[in-house]
């Protein structure tokens, strides 16, 4: 089997070199004004443009979650839903906008539309200083971002990148099966490093334990992955693929299925289909 491989094209720059680790400043609601960065090259918008979702992620404990939009980026809080602030540009928008925890580090990649930030770009921002702290450039579109405290992993269509948040070193390359979806996902527990993502087979996972040094392969279905998580610890593994009539969950560390679960809008689909069915043939009858 031949994968094809987008290598980067450009090093990565960071502008002091060093990124900070952790305990970045925590976003609160008096920050809702501009940023300085974005404002200062860009007129304001006209309010009765119209805004698009282009998407929405949480962020690693679910409290917050960030919309990516036709004209920059929104920033909500959960408890006690409210818009924590938003920065608008003038430019394009942002297709992917990854927050890391509370804090004020954000991933952000831009929409096709986008003429300052492109899609094939990755801007580590630190909203708190108002400037870009690191940039990645690659050949092919970038379909995804990951963040935990030590790490920056981002996914490309037949790849994953994992870096060191620190200094932005590159640690791995991972090729993958075609994920245009840009399925990968990390656990977030301080104790356990783990990483799974699609492997280079229809329905296969690929679990990297960093800690352990270990690498699992786990075939968990028998068509395409279309969604997958980890627990907090990573320790356990959740998959759906395309079909989207089951849910299975395993141990990441052996590979074991511990669970089977049916989907219940399957499930329900297929109950009103057979209730319509029989009521038919009553009909008929």
């Amino acid at each position: 089997m031949t994968i094809q491989s987008f290598p980067m094209t450009s090093s990565v720059s960071t502008s002091q070199g060093v990124l900070p680790p952790a305990g970045f400043g925590v976003y609160e609601s008096s920050v809702a004004g501009p940023s300085a960065s974005f404002v200062h090259s860009v007129p304001e918008l006209n309010e009765n443009e119209e805004t698009e979702l282009y998407s929405v992620s949480w962020n690693q404990d679910y409290s917050f979650f960030a919309a990516g939009t036709s004209h920059g980026f929104r920033i909500y809080n959960c408890d006690r839903f409210k818009e924590i602030f938003r920065r608008d540009l003038k430019s394009g928008g942002f297709k992917i906008v990854e927050m890391l925890f509370r804090c004020n580090i954000l991933a952000l990649v831009g929409s096709k539309t986008n003429a300052q930030y492109p899609p094939n770009k990755v801007i580590i921002w630190d909203d708190h200083q108002s400037r870009c702290i690191g940039e990645f450039s690659f050949r092919s579109e970038v379909r995804a971002v990951k963040l935990r405290k030590d790490r920056v992993v981002i996914i490309v269509e037949h790849k994953i990148y994992v870096y060191k948040f620190t200094d932005l070193k590159l640690l791995q390359q991972i090729e993958t099966l075609a994920n245009p979806r840009g399925l990968c996902c990390l656990s977030h527990h301080l104790n356990t490093s783990v990483l799974a993502c699609p492997g280079l087979r229809r329905g296969q996972v690929r679990v990297e334990h960093f800690g352990l040094n270990m690498t699992k392969f786990i075939n968990a279905h028998d068509s395409q992955i279309a969604s997958m998580t980890l627990t907090i610890d990573g320790l356990l593994l959740a998959t759906a693929s395309i079909r989207g009539t089951l849910i299975r969950i395993f141990n990441t560390v052996d590979g074991t299925r511990l669970q089977e679960v049916f989907h219940l809008l399957y499930f329900l689909a297929e109950v009103l289909s057979s209730s319509c069915i029989t009521k038919y043939r009553t009909h008929l009858k």
